[in-house]
């Protein structure tokens, strides 16, 4: 599998967004609105239940380490997820899947993983960059340590076990370390 990458400029944020809800569906763009917000692994974000947002808070058991993660939700990812309430009041699901008959005929379930990976590929070839489920994730971490410059802040909201992991995973690279001491005069 090929690495994928962080999306680096915000504008392309939007432009991705926008091409998931003309080339697939609202509700792909959904996922990625709230993945970028919430920095959470494709597998928890898929799997998240209305049930498990309280108070502001999304609660949940991380599928990959079994850790609880606890989550205060931005406006943003709010609204997000109190639209789709409203839309389909009878889902148990954030993301559930709707549109097959099999879908309609059978207990609710999460749209799949593979789906939402085709369409960040597919998207991800039309704005020439790497994309997949991990897009979101790295996003999100990446844009909080340019904002910041913490990288044990963004290491502790990924719940990575090492600073370097963290920076190789966001797509910090050497030379822009480099760079920020260059450009950084004081």
């Amino acid at each position: 599998m090929a690495e994928v990458h962080a999306v680096k400029d915000k504008e392309t944020i939007s432009l991705i967004s926008h091409l998931l809800t003309i080339r697939f569906s609202k509700q792909m763009s959904l996922i990625w609105q709230l993945g970028i917000n919430t920095a959470l692994r494709i597998s928890d974000l898929l799997s998240i239940k209305f049930s498990d947002i309280n108070d502001n808070r999304l609660t949940i058991r991380e599928s990959k380490t079994g850790k609880v993660a606890s989550i205060a939700l931005n406006d943003k990812a709010l609204a997000l997820i109190k639209d789709i309430k409203a839309q389909f009041p009878g889902h148990q699901f954030v993301f559930q899947s709707y549109r097959s008959r099999y879908a309609q005929s059978s207990a609710p379930k999460p749209l799949s993983r593979r789906a939402v990976s085709n369409a960040l590929e597919q998207i991800g070839q039309e704005v020439r960059l790497r994309l997949g489920t991990h897009s979101m994730r790295k996003t999100r971490g990446y844009h909080l340590y340019r904002e910041t410059g913490d990288i044990a802040r963004v290491m502790k909201m990924l719940r990575h076990s090492s600073e370097a992991q963290t920076l190789r995973y966001i797509g910090i690279t050497q030379d822009e370390i480099d760079n920020d001491f260059r450009e950084l005069v004081l």
